[in-house]
């Protein structure tokens, strides 16, 4: 195995790592209510709002990641986020009441933020001319995250306890931090310049990508969000209610957020071939009709929906993440990465308490999945207004473009 490509297996094993942590306690906590209420209480929504410092800190703390790379290096930062992930991870599962659970999330929010930001500018040097197939494969693990956390969560819960939940993953991570402690330097600027030199874009349509992007990195953010948190109680609610059926809603999420995973795989290689509004168009249509299906629909079909709509909200999580890459000059890719996710994962905080409070006040999920809804109309109208430029898959032509 290359240096190269060994740097992008733990890049995208930090991916799992980083979107399974975040989504333990979205089927955890309906564990959490039957085995310790006397310790954490009995209530769905206010356990699941404790999650919500943990998304606030994962946001915010993407904004410093880019200087602070630049400052320790980014060998230094990934090792960060591997112990500073486990040991948070740790200390959720040994929480002994509301206060200590809130603030290992907390603490893990932090450490996750580095990540993205870091990471994801690490995998666009190291790939090359292979972007789009690289996003697509990272993106693949990313949800391969989001759609095991429920499945082996529920397992965990229903087999060992709810702790194990937390304490199964954090050493998970221990062992990997190890592991890329052991990893000798590597210098991933080295596929860039494979790459070739990155092109001079006309300012204004870079402008105008950037903005949308950043209008795409609000609203996706609480879509995406609400959308992985909300589907275990969805399901639980509308087909398993009985809790000792809770691995089938596992199960059944899992299914649903795979195929996530292999519309960012599909997608990946798409990209590479067309440009990147042909791509996250047909991705956004279909989100707000799926959103109101599910939100509408009751028993075994909302698997299949919920499918749909894990695919549009997945795959265009790949389109994003390749706008940067095309858009934007390596030198400042890191810093830009590092404001996108600031703006997306702040938008992604408001998902916990938002989803709790709306749940405690109409007593299901129908009115989350409308607010969705109409957040995946904001997102069709992003990709209407982003650039459609075939210089995207030929670079060299962009400097016949004259300046706007």
């Amino acid at each position: 195995m290359t240096p190269e490509t060994r740097q992008i297996v733990f890049i995208n094993a930090a991916h799992t790592l980083t979107h399974y942590s975040l989504v333990i306690l979205a089927t955890a906590v309906l564990g959490i209510v039957v085995q310790s209420p006397e310790a954490f209480g009995a209530e769905y929504g206010p356990i699941l709002a404790l999650g919500t410092g943990m998304f606030v800190l994962y946001g915010l703390g993407s904004l410093p990641q880019g200087w602070l790379a630049e400052r320790f290096g980014r060998v230094a930062m990934v090792r960060a986020f591997f112990f500073g992930a486990g040991l948070s991870l740790l200390a959720a599962g040994l929480s002994n009441g509301r206060g200590m659970l809130a603030a290992s999330l907390l603490c893990l929010g932090g450490l996750l933020a580095i990540y993205h930001p870091i990471c994801t500018a690490m995998l666009v040097e190291a790939a090359g001319r292979r972007v789009g197939r690289a996003m697509g494969i990272n993106g693949v693990f990313g949800n391969l995250g989001v759609a095991l956390a429920p499945v082996v969560t529920a397992f965990l819960v229903a087999w060992v306890g709810w702790r194990a939940a937390f304490l199964v993953p954090g050493a998970i991570a221990l062992v990997l931090g190890l592991l890329y402690w052991r990893e000798p330097p590597f210098d991933t600027s080295a596929g860039q310049k494979a790459a070739g030199p990155f092109p001079t874009i006309p300012r204004a349509i870079v402008k105008r990508a950037v903005i949308v992007l950043l209008s795409i990195a609000a609203a996706s953010g609480l879509v995406f969000n609400a959308f992985t948190l909300l589907l275990p109680k969805l399901l639980e609610e509308r087909l398993a209610a009985d809790p000792g059926l809770l691995p089938l809603v596992g199960t059944l999420a899992f299914a649903a957020t795979l195929c996530g995973g292999l519309a960012q795989f599909t997608v990946g290689h798409w990209i590479d071939r067309a440009t990147l509004r042909r791509v996250f168009l047909p991705l956004a249509a279909v989100q707000a009709p799926g959103l109101v299906a599910l939100a509408l629909l009751e028993g075994w079909v909302l698997v299949p929906i919920a499918s749909i709509v894990a695919a549009s909200v997945f795959g265009q999580v790949t389109v994003n993440e390749t706008m940067t890459a095309r858009y934007v000059a390596p030198a400042l890719r890191a810093k830009l990465y590092s404001v996108r996710f600031t703006v997306g994962f702040l938008g992604a905080a408001l998902a916990s308490p938002l989803i709790g409070w709306l749940h405690a006040a109409t007593g299901g999920m129908t009115a989350m999945l409308l607010v969705l809804a109409l957040f995946g109309l904001i997102l069709l109208a992003c990709a209407l207004a982003f650039p459609d430029r075939e210089e995207e898959l030929h670079p060299e032509r962009w400097a016949t473009v004259p300046a706007e």
